[in-house]
C-alpha cells in the first residue's frame, strides 16, 4: 500500500542557518539516518518522512516529505527543536505546500 506523501517547504530568515542545521542533524543522529555538512542536511525518519535542510547566508530552508496525516505534526516537531536551538532570536516558520 502506497502512502499519500506530501511535500512542504519552509524558509526561516536567520543568519545562523548552518548552526541550526548542524545542531538538528547532530541531535537526531542517534535516532534517525542523518547526513550533513555545514550547508546541507538530510534526515530520514520512519514512515517515509524525509527532512532536507539547506543553509544560506540569510536563511535556513527546510523541505519535508511526509505522509499527509503526519506532515503537520512533523512540522511542529521540527519548528520546536529549531526554536530551542535559536533561543537568542525570534524565528518565523511559514510552511508552504
Amino acid at each position: 500500500m502506497t502512502q499519500n506523501l506530501t511535500h512542504t517547504t519552509c524558509t526561516v530568515a536567520t543568519e545562523h542557518g548552518s548552526r541550526y542545521l548542524q545542531q538538528l542533524c547532530k541531535h537526531w543522529a542517534h535516532k534517525f539516518e542523518v547526513e550533513f555538512d555545514p550547508n546541507q542536511g538530510r534526515i530520514a525518519m520512519p514512515d517515509d518522512r524525509v527532512i532536507t535542510l539547506t543553509a544560506g547566508p540569510q536563511a535556513l530552508t527546510i523541505a519535508l516529505i511526509a505522509p499527509a496525516e503526519s506532515a503537520a505534526a512533523t512540522q511542529r516537531v521540527i519548528d520546536a527543536h529549531i526554536e530551542r536551538f535559536a533561543f537568542r532570536e525570534q524565528l518565523s516558520f511559514d510552511w508552504q505546500g
